[in-house]
C-alpha cells in the first residue's frame, strides 16, 4: 500500500464525461449524477484502510449534502486483480451493507480515474453547478483510522459553500490515500 497525497485544487477544472456499470445494475452519465447545485465525484474502493475508516461520514456527509442539492457518485477504478476485495460483486456487497445513498461504479478500463487525475482512495473532486472544480481534499482529519467524532468536516463545509455560493474554499487540506492500483501496461511484466 503506497500513501498517495491529492494535488492542490485546480479551480474551474471541467468535470470529465462518463459512463459506467454501477452496483444497481444501470449505466450512469456525469450528467445523471449531477445535483441542482453541483457534484461531489468520489474516486474510492473496498479494500483501502483510509476509505473504511470514513465509510460511515462517507454516507451521513453525501445524503447531507443531497438535501443541499449537491449529488454524489463513487467510482472505484482499481484493478480488482490486485485486490479481490475490489471486484464488482464486493462493490455491490459494500454498497448494500452501508446503504450507500449514491451511485457506486466500476471504472474498469482506468479511463475516467485518468481522465480525473485521480491518484488515491479516496480521491474527491466537488464540482459547482456549472461543473467546474471547487474543491480537491480531503473528507476530515481520518486516516488510516477514523478521527475523533467533533472533528472538522472538511469535505462537508466546503460543498455546503459551493452548493451556496457556487465557489469552494481557497485553503483546502489534500485527501490522503491509497494509491489508485493501475492495471500493468500491455506487453509489461
Amino acid at each position: 500500500m503506497a500513501r498517495t497525497e491529492t494535488p492542490v485544487c485546480e479551480f474551474d477544472a471541467p468535470a470529465a464525461d462518463f459512463s459506467l456499470p454501477g452496483v444497481d445494475g444501470r449505466s450512469w452519465s456525469l450528467q445523471e449524477c449531477k445535483g441542482p447545485n453541483g457534484l461531489l465525484v468520489m474516486f474510492i474502493c473496498n479494500h483501502c484502510p483510509f476509505v473504511k475508516a470514513i465509510r460511515e461520514r462517507l454516507v451521513r456527509d453525501t445524503r447531507e449534502l443531497r438535501e443541499l442539492g449537491v449529488n454524489s457518485v463513487a467510482i472505484m477504478s482499481n484493478d480488482p486483480a490486485r485486490n479481490e476485495e475490489d471486484s464488482f460483486g464486493h462493490m455491490q456487497a459494500v454498497a448494500r451493507e452501508y446503504d450507500f445513498p449514491f451511485p457506486y461504479l466500476l471504472d474498469e478500463t482506468q479511463a475516467v480515474a485518468r481522465s480525473y487525475g485521480a491518484v488515491c482512495t479516496p480521491d474527491f473532486f466537488g464540482y459547482n453547478a456549472d461543473l467546474g472544480l471547487q474543491y480537491r481534499g480531503r473528507l476530515d482529519a481520518s486516516g488510516k483510522e477514523t478521527a475523533a467524532p467533533d472533528v472538522r468536516r472538511d469535505l462537508f463545509e466546503a460543498m455546503r459553500t459551493v452548493a451556496d455560493t457556487g465557489r469552494g474554499p481557497e485553503e483546502q487540506i489534500p485527501s490522503i490515500g491509497c494509491s489508485i492500483k493501475w492495471r500493468a501496461a500491455a506487453g509489461a511484466t
